[in-house]
């Protein structure tokens, strides 16, 4: 399989997940949403650390969100998390840096 093939597949759940935004109006609901992607994809292919990644990646992204929010450079219409920004947010981010670590993986191969 090539790396650009491999790249792709890794990067389906993500493009899920970013396309149901404007479809699903529910924070929460699309948070659990998110939780069931995350968890078949992993169920479909786990790799070391992926775990770690994944708590990783929720707890920076909020604090670098809550970053941005703080200083103007963000703002959000949806903020059901801390009332600054979108529950969902951080999962999907969280997620995006396990297609990132794994990206980085397949192209250093």
């Amino acid at each position: 399989m090539s790396k650009a093939l491999k790249i792709l597949l890794n990067a389906i759940p993500i493009a899920l997940m970013i396309g149901l935004i404007p479809v699903v109006r529910n924070d929460y609901l699309l948070s659990l949403i998110y939780v069931i992607i995350i968890s078949i994809a992993l169920a479909i292919k786990y790799e070391p650390k992926d775990m770690l990644v994944l708590v990783f990646g929720f707890f920076v992204m909020i604090a670098a969100e809550y970053f941005f929010v703080s200083t103007g450079v963000e703002i959000f219409v949806r903020r059901s998390l801390l009332g600054f920004m979108p529950f969902w947010l951080p999962i999907l981010w969280a997620y995006a840096f396990i297609g990132i670590k794994r990206g980085v993986l397949i192209v250093s191969s």
